[in-house]
């Protein structure tokens, strides 16, 4: 079975092809990935210092077509031979799944293709078993991104159970925030985890993620918070200063 998977959730657009043997799943599944394109957005956002939902949608409508045909191409797969095209119809941004959900629709349409649409989380989730060694149901899972970060405790292919969530911001969209007050750019994951090896934990004494014990939810505003008011009260103007902040932050 070959299939085409479509992205636009975020500001990432993203196109993969994979061959699927139809053995037992997801035990004895076997996935052979032909393809795995991605058009980032990073210089368009980098001004503002976070996504522009706006700008993100305009921007998949521009890079929908020649990252879905590269992926194609670079599988050496026509539309034709395709037997299922699948595309994220959720969570996420609005003005983005629209693009990539009807461009799936239209697709589908001309091609005669099966179409279904596939829960960004379940995604996921659903990921690991793309892995050479996948884990064995029941599995705890971890999703940490920009939009995200929540425990789940995944039971089979089709059934998982939210057990831990943010409060509020994401650990990603933490990041993004914290970068943007250091002034280092967007996006901010990577900048601050390099800084981060170069700074001493220890530094400042910043709030945990962690909610109560009995609790396995996480908040990341009080840290947020917390590196804010650091840096109003002492600007850091030395690069061993932003690295002290950022791996007091990471820790």
């Amino acid at each position: 079975m070959l299939i085409l998977g479509i992205e636009t959730s975020c500001d990432d657009t993203a196109a993969a092809v994979l061959a699927v043997a139809p053995d037992e799943y997801p035990a004895t599944l076997k996935v052979e990935i032909l393809a795995d394109l991605i058009q980032d957005q990073a210089a368009t956002h980098n001004p503002y210092g976070g996504i522009v939902p706006e700008l993100a949608s305009r921007r998949h409508l521009e890079n929908i077509v020649p990252v879905v045909n590269g992926a194609l191409g670079q599988a050496g797969v026509a539309l034709r031979e395709l037997d299922l095209i699948a595309v994220t119809q959720g969570p996420g941004l609005v003005g983005s799944l629209l693009v990539g959900f009807n461009f799936a629709k239209a697709l589908a349409l001309a091609g005669g293709r099966p179409l279904v649409g596939v829960d960004h989380i379940a995604g996921h989730l659903a990921s690991v078993f793309l892995s050479p060694e996948p884990p064995a149901f029941p599995y705890l899972a971890l999703i940490a991104s920009g939009g995200h970060s929540s425990l789940f405790l995944v039971q089979s292919p089709t059934s998982f159970i939210l057990v831990g969530r943010t409060r509020d911001d994401a650990a990603g969209e933490a990041f993004d925030k914290v970068a943007k007050l250091l002034n280092l750019g967007y996006p901010g994951g990577p900048v601050v985890s390099r800084l981060a090896v170069q700074g001493d934990p220890a530094a400042f004494a910043f709030p945990r993620a962690r909610l109560e014990a009995e609790s396995f939810d996480f908040s990341f505003s009080g840290l947020k918070t917390a590196v804010a008011g650091q840096v109003q009260r002492q600007v850091p103007e030395k690069p061993e200063q932003v690295a002290d902040i950022c791996a007091a932050f990471q820790e």
